[in-house]
């Protein structure tokens, strides 16, 4: 039998351990708030408006990036295992006529996927043609929702776009660049396509500096179609004074790049190639070493100097630092910091 006192100090552990029914309400009822705010927050998020769900459709209005227009399909074809030629075509009084300077390179419009209304940008290479038609290369990503979808359209087929919408912001028609570089690889070379179209198929426009192309590839048989590559080399053989281009590839194996076996360096874009391509000299002087921010060749005031670059992130990032939150410029870094180039000479799209 317990005594007294080990009966009281055994009740009062019981007691103690033991926790009320109230107690015993608000513990269940903690984790269960708790989830339920998780819940809450998820279902918020999943169920926010997508800007391509909440964007109306017109198809008898001028194309605006305010809502979609219906395009159609007129030609698909193959250039590669994930690549394709797509040309779509709207109706040539949809076109921005008043506004000529809303297509004025380097602008692009958002495509959007009707079965599950998600849009993404691309840049139609030659811009729009007086008869409506735009030509888009596009690449078929594995977890890539539009890309995969636009790939299995077939011609006929309707598809919404909503645009022009300027992608590179800064004056480049008035003197404001003696020089241009643009580096790119993949998919990320149309919009500096579009960029040298302007300038040399066009002929109306006043640029008057020099532009330099590095592109990038995987493999030869990665690399841009013939219809691409015969307009660049073309015109680098027409204006070797005004344009220069340079061709990189991880591999040789299968595929033709035009015909400028010349200009095709294996291996990836690097310092060195960058510099060449500047003409600044891979070796720097012993005190420039020790004084790296000495970088009077990409500063100078008599040299305006413009790097632009589109590719895969992480080549963007090894060339100019990483982009910033929401895909914002961020800070210059990689090679181009290395350079000496800062955030008005850098443009990463």
């Amino acid at each position: 039998m317990l005594s007294l006192r080990h009966a009281r100090r055994y009740a009062h552990k019981s007691l103690r351990a033991t926790p009320t029914p109230s107690a015993k309400k608000l513990r269940l009822v903690k984790p269960v708030l708790f989830l339920a705010g998780i819940s809450s927050t998820v279902a918020v998020y999943l169920l926010l408006p997508d800007k391509s769900r909440a964007t109306p459709t017109y198809a008898s209005k001028t194309l605006s990036p305010s809502y979609f227009t219906p395009a159609t399909l007129v030609k698909s074809t193959e250039t590669s295992a994930d690549t394709k030629l797509l040309t779509l075509s709207v109706p040539p009084e949809l076109l921005p006529h008043d506004h000529p300077d809303k297509l004025t390179p380097i602008w692009s419009v958002f495509i959007k996927d009707d079965d599950i209304q998600v849009e993404r940008p691309y840049t139609p290479l030659e811009g729009v043609g007086g008869d409506g038609k735009m030509t888009f290369w596009i690449k078929k990503y594995e977890y890539g929702e539009v890309g995969r979808w636009l790939h299995s359209k077939q011609p006929g087929e309707s598809i919404e776009i909503r645009g022009p919408v300027t992608t590179w912001l800064r004056s480049w028609m008035v003197g404001d660049w003696d020089e241009i570089i643009m580096i790119s690889g993949g998919t990320g070379i149309t919009p500096f396509y579009q960029l040298l179209h302007g300038i040399f198929a066009n002929n109306d426009t006043p640029f008057r500096g020099r532009l330099t192309l590095l592109h990038s590839s995987r493999s030869k048989a990665d690399g841009p179609p013939p219809m691409m590559m015969n307009f660049l080399t073309t015109t680098a053989q027409k204006h070797p004074d005004k344009f220069k281009l340079q061709l990189f590839v991880d591999s040789l194996i299968g595929g033709v790049v035009g015909e400028c076996s010349a200009t095709l360096k294996l291996g990836r874009i690097g310092k060195a190639d960058i510099q060449n391509a500047l003409e600044l000299p891979s070796d720097p002087p012993w005190w420039r070493r020790l004084f790296p921010w000495s970088t009077a060749a990409v500063n100078s005031p008599e040299r305006k100097i413009m790097i632009m670059v589109c590719g895969p992130e992480q080549m963007v990032k090894t060339i100019a630092g990483p982009y910033g939150r929401n895909y914002s410029q961020g800070q210059v870094g990689g090679i181009l910091e290395e350079l000496g180039f800062n955030s008005r000479q850098v443009w990463k799209l």
